[in-house]
């Protein structure tokens, strides 16, 4: 087999076959296109499965007491639900749309944890009806609208406080959230932190298990999450006195994964070595008993199991300026390079051992300037028809996707063993027109 370039990138299974075609889970690329159409979404099974096991392993290899759950924002869909509980892992849910796919993906309730700023009445009532296994509280009027709701319902909930540990997380400043000046959390460096523990305490119908902290996404540096536990484990033995007791403590998500070949974030292990080592550092320091620790991670886990493919059509060459290469997809199906700037890799997967000779900026078809998906790219020479693939696609792309220009969204596959199913599949006009009243 030949060699396959930036190997880092792609998903476990991925290959080069005889024909130069990029192979995925033991699928042609070139075929899966012809099948499916594009653009199109291809998640590779084993990835998937083998990094919610490596978090499982890892963290409770060091602390056995420890509650993976994956963070539903970075992609959600049945089938990965169904995988997800199949590994054992638990979900974190952010709206009632969530909350009900983990229902309707067969994830045991107990098994999922309520963050958001500003969940709605009607969500926090599903919260309570389903009996979700915590609901984490971001501000004094969620205390009090839930306690009330609960009342009503006759219910006492379990619930974390998020609380903002005033860290800076090293990363882009729109996915940073663990910061002073951010609209997450009870920040520990006023009395607000405070308040809410004595306010949680003392309300009837809630029961505080303990702690919930998140401070961005895509950290590559471990300083950041073992300054936010520190903080965090500090506040909760200084909380004793008011009757914390800490049974659980989770420090959220933000693992890092690489999106470019130069890219080294650490491994599960070192994550994991470098958080536990801490956490157990401030349990013996604080005399603190062992909580369950919760990770959540999400981009980690679904990032680089999923690839997009696109089919080329238009070329442009500005002589002394820029080629650019139209495919059929864009910001529709991801906006994450005209959001913040994201970067990734590209190839052309009908083509992966011609030599990248070509510089171009792939574009979208959307209409808008900022529709590109990657600046000066090294590529093979290509011609319309060929496809380009997308490592790494497979965080926050679908999730964030739009029917801008009336544009269906594309289909997703799930690839294993030379076989693909659909787990989504592309939407119609008739789609997009469903839910309009003429």
């Amino acid at each position: 087999m030949p060699t396959l370039p930036a190997k880092n990138v792609f998903p476990q299974t991925a290959q080069i076959n005889r024909k130069g075609h990029l192979v995925i889970g033991g699928c042609d690329v070139a075929d899966l296109a012809a099948d499916f159409g594009t653009p199109l979404y291809v998640f590779d099974e084993q990835t998937l499965r083998a990094t919610c096991q490596a978090y499982v392993k890892e963290f409770r290899a060091r602390y056995p007491k420890t509650q993976v759950y994956y963070a539903v924002k970075a992609f959600s869909n049945l089938a990965l639900v169904k995988l997800l509980a199949e590994e054992g892992l638990g979900l974190d849910v952010v709206s009632g749309g969530e909350l009900a796919l983990a229902k309707a993906g067969g994830m045991p309730l107990s098994r999922v944890s309520f963050p958001g700023n500003n969940k709605s009445p009607q969500e926090l009532q599903e919260a309570l009806s389903l009996g979700v296994g915590r609901v984490v509280v971001d501000s004094f009027y969620e205390l009090g609208l839930l306690e009330e709701l609960a009342a009503q319902s006759n219910k006492v909930q379990d619930i974390l406080l998020r609380v903002s540990p005033g860290v800076d997380p090293h990363t882009h400043a729109k996915i940073a959230t663990g910061i002073l000046d951010s609209k997450f959390g009870f920040p520990v460096a006023t009395d607000d932190a405070e308040r809410a523990v004595r306010q949680a305490i003392a309300s009837p119908h809630l029961r505080l298990q303990g702690l919930h902290c998140h401070i961005g996404s895509q950290l590559f540096e471990v300083e950041p999450f073992q300054e936010a536990i520190r903080i965090a484990l500090t506040f909760a033995a200084r909380m004793r006195e008011q009757g914390l007791k800490l049974a659980e403590f989770s420090i959220g998500g933000g693992f890092a994964i690489a999106y470019l070949r130069d890219q080294r974030p650490p491994t599960i292990g070192q994550y994991a070595d470098a958080l536990v080592s801490t956490l157990k550092e401030c349990l013996r320091e604080f005399s603190l008993e062992e909580p369950a620790f919760v990770i959540e991670p999400g981009r980690s886990v679904v990032g680089p199991a999923g690839v997009a493919v696109y089919t080329i059509g238009a070329r442009k060459e500005v002589p002394g300026v820029r080629t650019y290469l139209s495919v059929d997809g864009g910001m529709g199906d991801n906006i994450r390079p005209a959001l913040y700037e994201a970067r990734y890799e590209a190839f052309v997967a009908n083509r992966m051992n011609a030599a990248p000779t070509d510089v171009v900026t792939i574009a979208g078809k959307f209409c808008e300037s900022g529709d590109i998906l990657v600046k000066d790219a090294a590529l093979a020479p290509s011609q319309p028809g060929d496809l380009i693939a997308l490592p790494v696609a497979g965080a926050y792309c679908i999730p964030m996707s739009s029917n801008y220009n009336m544009a269906p969204r594309p289909a997703i596959v799930m690839v294993k063993d030379g076989k693909a199913r659909v787990i989504r599949r592309r939407e119609t006009y008739e789609d997009l027109m469903a839910a309009d009243v003429g």
